[in-house]
């Protein structure tokens, strides 16, 4: 499955640099629901939610009413978890709610559907990042992936050394991320080359795609054949 990526932030979808530098932005809504119209589904992520400076809950709600559509960004709560699914959310993406400072967060996610549930691993330099990549945990995602797996339907690991930058991601990772568990896969992260997104699919990997498709570097026509 391909699946294109919405970042909102400040009621409008933008595209970051490394978490960082706006490199786009969209005003309108629906210019990237026709855009992406049929791709089986969305990934949302609610920027100023995830760092606890507001949300863009009209704009969520206005999406999962039109798309299917996982969401994620400032899932701290149980709570939060429920109300993204009131919003209409397919699926909720959580991440660094996921972990304490020395491990998963079972207490946390055990009040979580995990059929409805997908935990983010976001990783740089070798180490899970949580808190807007801003802090290394002590453990890679190949560590905690099967002890992830009672709790959700899959991951979304975003190799964040090469997010946003286009630059290529790592093919390798994404190998031993799909040999270490059965559950569903998304990769993210600096995918680039149609190339690129026909080997994740091979190895059974979802490719989820930010900024090259936004910049034309990945063309939805070429794309569309492989949904």
């Amino acid at each position: 499955m391909i699946i294109p990526c919405i970042d909102l932030m400040d009621g409008k979808i933008v595209q970051l640099i490394q978490g960082r530098d706006k490199a786009l932005e969209v005003n309108d809504p629906d210019v990237m629901l026709d855009r992406f119209w049929g791709f089986p589904e969305i990934q949302v992520i609610d920027l100023d939610a995830a760092l606890g400076r507001g949300s863009n809950d009209h704009l969520v709600r206005y999406l999962a009413s039109r798309a299917t559509c996982r969401i994620g960004g400032g899932v701290r709560s149980t709570e939060r978890a429920q109300a993204l699914l009131k919003q209409g959310a397919a699926k909720v993406i959580v991440g660094t709610s996921a972990f304490t400072k020395s491990d998963i967060n079972q207490p946390f996610l055990a009040t979580l559907d995990p059929a409805r549930t997908v935990i983010a691993l976001d990783s740089k330099g070798g180490r899970i990042v949580v808190r807007g990549w801003q802090e290394a945990t002590a453990f890679t995602a190949e560590e905690v992936l099967q002890r992830l797996e009672p709790y959700c339907s899959g991951f979304l690991c975003t190799y964040v050394d090469k997010e946003g930058m286009m630059q290529g991601t790592d093919l390798a990772w994404f190998r031993r991320l799909r040999a270490a568990t059965t559950l569903e896969i998304t990769a993210a992260g600096g995918i680039t080359t149609l190339d690129e997104v026909k080997a994740l699919l091979e190895m059974d990997v979802r490719a989820a795609l930010g900024m090259a498709i936004y910049t034309d570097r990945l063309k939805l026509a070429d794309l569309r054949p492989l949904l």
